[in-house]
């Protein structure tokens, strides 16, 4: 049975100190004491996260894991690792410039990468994003179309327009990353985009942008006059 909070004397626990002291003066290794709730036998919470602080090295490195790593950790099991993850994702919300791109008019690429290089500026993968707009040009939803290498023949104009029937969008803007950190497209990017422009001409729903995101970059094929309607 793990070690559980109420084992450790008063003073030493983290809640306590906590509501004591201030959350600002708990040390990282508390913090996630409070999130994992209890330990492992013979290790208490606090010890647990302490462990994870000297495995991943830098506490910024808590923005790179997923549930797969945390899960391969002795001693984090499903409950732990889905409570970290889920802290960790609320954090990187709540730091978003913004928040959230629905019902938001759109008038520029820069709002479309403010968001996106928060979501997916540094991932590993590619992450290739449809947001879908109403006749005014209003954010009415965008869908995660495809994971991985994007190349020409992954990226099917049926995936990307078949939402935008569903959702009555009367446009698409597509946004992907690049993880190498150039914003700018390669040949496939420029394919897939004129792609996507041909197939938006046939099936009548408009498609006003191609966006490429890095962590401190874009790129837009529109405001770049690299799109030809």
């Amino acid at each position: 049975m793990g070690v559980k909070i109420k084992d450790i004397p008063k003073e030493d626990r983290p809640c306590e100190r906590l509501i004591e002291y201030g959350v600002e003066n708990l040390s990282n290794e508390e913090l996630l004491a409070i999130i994992f709730k209890t330990g492992t036998k013979g290790s208490s919470a606090k010890d647990l996260g302490s462990q994870l602080l000297s495995k991943i090295e830098n506490i910024k490195k808590l923005n790179d894991i997923n549930l797969e790593y945390l899960r391969e950790f002795k001693g984090i099991g499903i409950s732990k690792a889905c409570n970290l993850i889920a802290c960790i994702e609320l954090g990187k919300r709540i730091n978003r410039e913004v928040d959230s791109l629905k019902n938001i008019k759109l008038n520029s690429a820069e709002l479309v990468y403010k968001y996106y290089k928060e979501k997916i500026g540094d991932k590993k993968q590619e992450y290739f994003f449809a947001i879908y707009l109403d006749n005014s040009k209003k954010i009415i939803g965008d869908k995660l179309l495809f994971i991985g290498t994007v190349n020409y023949s992954l990226v099917h104009p049926r995936e990307i327009f078949k939402e935008s029937y569903l959702l009555g969008a009367s446009a698409i803007i597509c946004v992907h990353n690049h993880p190498g950190g150039n914003a700018l497209p390669s040949k496939q990017d420029f394919d897939i985009t004129n792609n996507l422009v041909q197939a938006s001409k046939i099936l009548g729903v408009k498609f006003l942008d191609h966006i490429i995101i890095t962590k401190n970059n874009y790129y837009s094929f529109l405001e770049n006059n690299d799109i030809c309607f």
